[in-house]
């Protein structure tokens, strides 16, 4: 676990500021360390791949920032929020960052530790499907929370990570962005990241709330499975170029926190996640639509009429009649009556 006053981040962010050389004589009181202890530091970026040049009398310097490692030392130093992404635990490789940070959360992780690895084994998707994770190309973290609410009101965080997402995604691409609900974010149709939110609670009180997020940056959708690669786009693929996965998390970690600040400063009740759900709204291309929402062996089908103040997915399945639909697959059924009501 790293956090922004680790001697390795500091060094690195003081190298990107210089216009120059920066002596070992200034880092060493700027660190408050000896000039053998920065130095050792240096090694250790070195050995972390950042090219560090030393010249006698001059002092060290970052020979290039362009193809910086990817690794926690990055993360750190490209972050600009209060708390999440302030302390990082990073892995190459890792079974799920969702099972990570849970496990960092009961440990008392606090809140805004975020887990990032390159790749994950066992990468997970909603209702215990699997999310491929192809290694050097995407971004795969994890978020740990402790918000001030009530169980049956933590799923509105999903919300509020669809749309913190939704906003970085058409920033990085420059086209608009769907949410389906619940979780899923797409261009043109078709899925470019996921969320997957997991908590522990007790009856009225949460302990702590994981949001895992997964986005495709700069896959090549031919990484994918033959039955996934039609229904999937990248960033890379939709600006038609790569772009940094560094700093799209950096972005991704502000926006989170900048809804979260928003919920928590309107109070610990639902009323709190109102501008959350009035921007998520604006992602929704459903409304209107006829819809069939799938959830175990069961289905409902009907005309969406929008979602509910708390999340669910409102359906109209007969005049007169709405449904609440709280879990579920979303498939978009034949197109609804012009009016969007049944007659």
């Amino acid at each position: 676990m790293l956090e922004r006053q680790n001697a390795e981040v500091r060094i690195i962010d003081l190298l990107k500021r210089a216009s120059g050389a920066v002596s070992g004589a200034l880092l060493s009181r700027e660190l408050g360390m000896s000039r053998a202890a920065v130095w050792k530091h240096i090694e250790v970026l070195r050995k972390a791949g950042y090219a560090i040049e030393a010249k006698p009398r001059a002092g060290y310097r970052l020979v290039s920032t362009e193809e910086a490692p990817y690794g926690p030392i990055e993360f750190l130093n490209s972050t600009v929020t209060d708390f999440i992404g302030a302390r990082i635990a990073y892995f190459d490789t890792v079974e799920s960052t969702n099972t990570e940070a849970l496990e960092l959360a009961r440990a008392g992780a606090e809140e805004g530790t975020v887990v990032v690895a390159d790749t994950q084994l066992q990468g997970r998707g909603r209702i215990g499907r699997t999310w491929v994770s192809p290694a050097a190309v995407n971004l795969y973290t994890s978020v740990i929370l402790r918000p001030a609410i009530s169980p049956p009101n933590a799923h509105m965080l999903t919300l509020l990570a669809a749309v913190a997402l939704a906003e970085v995604i058409e920033e990085a691409t420059g086209k608009s962005v769907a949410v389906k609900w619940p979780n899923d974010i797409l261009v043109e149709g078709r899925k470019i990241a996921g969320i997957l939110l997991e908590m522990d609670s007790e009856i009225d009180r949460v302990h702590f709330v994981v949001i895992g997020i997964g986005v495709n940056i700069n896959m090549d959708c031919a990484l994918l499975p033959a039955e996934l690669r039609t229904g999937a786009t990248s960033v890379a693929v939709e600006r038609g170029g790569n772009y940094s996965r560094v700093e799209f998390a950096a972005n991704l970690y502000y926006a989170l926190e900048k809804w979260y600040k928003i919920v928590s400063g309107s109070g610990a009740g639902l009323e709190g996640f109102a501008p959350v759900v009035e921007a998520w709204k604006g992602y929704f291309p459903y409304e209107g639509k006829r819809l069939r929402v799938v959830s175990f062996s069961d289905s409902t089908e009907g005309i969406c009429v929008g979602i509910d103040f708390d999340g669910a997915l409102l359906l109209q399945t007969a005049p007169g009649t709405v449904e609440r639909i709280i879990s579920g697959d979303v498939q978009l059924c034949r197109e609804a009556p012009e009016d969007g009501v049944y007659k």
